[in-house]
């Protein structure tokens, strides 16, 4: 189809080609966001890591149901929410879960923990321990982003 064509006209066609491409990607990258773009962080929340002996009865009976394995779950009763990480089994004890960060963004409330393992040359134990995190703050009508 090219060579019935005279030379000039193929360098033009060959040129138009090439800026088409390039025209192509750069509409196609233009005004793209990553979907991965962090949300913007504002306030801490105030916390307090709560106990299984300071909880309502029905979160402590979904605690007991849950704990065999790995969980993560909220709870609210209108004035206070509960946020709950379940870590499931760990070889030995001296396991805990730690907040590394709380707080609220314009769409979400944003909790990072962290399992922590027995402190070096602690004694861990033989049995199996289940650790959970029992975090209490002011109830907001927003979801949790468990991190």
């Amino acid at each position: 189809m090219f060579r019935r064509l005279p030379k000039r006209a193929r360098k033009v066609l060959t040129v138009l080609g090439v800026l088409m491409v390039i025209l192509g990607g750069i509409a196609a990258f233009t005004g793209c966001q990553s979907g991965a773009s962090e949300e913007k962080r504002g306030e801490d929340l105030e916390f307090t890591v709560s106990g299984e002996a300071d909880i309502p009865a029905a979160l402590k009976e979904l605690i007991d149901k849950k704990r065999e394995k790995a969980f993560k779950l909220t709870y609210a009763d209108g004035q206070e929410m509960y946020i709950v990480i379940g870590e499931g089994p760990q070889k030995g004890g001296g396991y805990s879960v730690a907040v590394k960060a709380l707080y609220e963004t314009d769409n979400s409330i944003v909790i990072r923990t962290e399992l922590q393992g027995p402190e070096a040359g602690e004694a861990k134990g033989t049995e199996e321990s289940f650790p959970v995190l029992i975090v209490r703050t002011e109830f907001r009508d927003k979801p949790v982003v468990f991190q």
